[in-house]
């Protein structure tokens, strides 16, 4: 499967506008099943050849063009290959340079887009180059790129991390919605507060949190403990969701706490 997955990657940069092909996913870490799809992402500049790509995807493949699936995931297709799901991921390289930049000042966004219901947070673009693989890059572009962020911007560290206080804002507005029985309130903002902090942990230890997959499970077992049990057992009525909250404070508490240890 992987000659045939190179041989794609080939393929793909030969379509005007496409630079380079990287392997992303659990695929290029390492940490894949063996039904775990092959994720490429197809990097872009300027205006790209979607007829060329549709060609190449064969005539059963619908291909979205920029933007066709949300202002961040930018678009791509869906493919099946001797059975096996491949993914294709387009990318403008122009904004993931731009982002970069921003990681490296300190600086990111957190969009809305389809499928990531805790936000898409823009250092995604950086960390899913850093932690791919190359697999085509004619000009040598997407390698240079990629070397530049051998190391984990400490802006960008300190900026995840500081934004942990946000995690304590939507802990005391949980609290108003538990007195009234709001489940959906109190289970967002606490969704939410578990996800701040799991982009703070993994910040902390210089790793990259590419998305919510699979990200509570790769913070510090304690927390990952805690805030699984949290999560699983919210309840319902006034008491409960009360009694609930009180954790997510303490938990809360206790993470921002490590953080500054740090």
């Amino acid at each position: 499967m992987r000659t045939i997955i190179a041989d794609m990657a080939e393929r793909l940069v030969r379509v005007p506008g496409v630079v380079g092909v990287a392997l992303g996913g659990s695929r290029a870490r390492g940490e894949h099943r063996p039904d775990s799809d092959w994720d490429l992402g197809v990097y872009y500049r300027g205006r790209l050849d979607l007829a060329a790509l549709r060609t190449l995807a064969g005539p059963d493949v619908e291909v979205a063009g920029p933007g066709d699936w949300g202002p961040w995931v930018d678009g791509g297709a869906w493919l099946t290959v001797d059975g096996t799901a491949v993914d294709w991921i387009l990318r403008d390289l122009d904004r993931v340079e731009r982002v970069w930049a921003d990681c490296r000042e300190g600086r990111y966004e957190v969009g809305i887009q389809a499928g990531h219901p805790l936000g898409f947070w823009s250092p995604c673009y950086a960390g899913e180059l850093a932690l791919g693989q190359v697999l085509a890059d004619p000009s040598g572009e997407l390698t240079r790129l990629r070397a530049t962020m051998a190391v984990y911007p400490e802006a960008l560290r300190t900026a995840l991390t500081g934004a942990a206080w946000e995690a304590e804002f939507l802990t005391a507005g949980a609290a108003k919605g538990a007195a009234a029985g709001d489940v959906l309130y109190v289970a967002l903002c606490l969704s939410r507060a578990v996800g701040v902090l799991v982009q703070a942990l993994h910040a902390d230890t210089r790793r990259w949190c590419l998305n919510e997959k699979g990200a509570l499970a790769a913070t510090p077992p304690w927390f990952a403990r805690r805030a699984g049990a949290l999560l699983s057992s919210l309840g319902t009525g006034p008491e409960a969701l009360t009694a609930s909250v009180a954790e997510s404070r303490t938990l809360v508490a206790d993470t921002v706490a490590a953080l500054r240890e740090e």
